[in-house]
């Protein structure tokens, strides 16, 4: 039998009234809640550099490969959207078959 389900028959059969069910303690975790204190989620990075050193190379910043994925769409249905206008960008495609493309 579900937990809840002895609850529920107790305020079906009036054994307990719900404003009594309702009044409950509230812990430092229901208070941030409420009270609008959670931290703030950052936005997204949108790229991950990891700092390179080699001997003999300047320092750079390498793009890691996080393994995201990402969806393609024709250039009409973009148009069709009225989506902001494309820029050009190079890039190297891992197809889901391993077959690797680049547009």
């Amino acid at each position: 039998m579900p937990k809840f389900a002895s609850t529920l028959k107790a305020l079906i059969g009036k054994k307990e009234k719900l404003s009594e069910m309702a009044r409950t303690t509230m812990n430092e975790h229901c208070s941030a809640v409420i009270l609008n204190k959670l931290l703030r989620k950052l936005g997204d990075p949108e790229k991950f550099l990891i700092p390179c050193e080699f001997s003999g190379m300047d320092e750079f910043l390498a793009l890691a490969d996080l393994g995201a994925s990402i969806n393609l769409m024709p250039p009409s249905v973009w148009e069709g959207l009225s989506l902001p206008e494309l820029t050009p960008t190079c890039m190297t495609l891992e197809l889901a078959d391993h077959s690797v493309s680049k547009p």
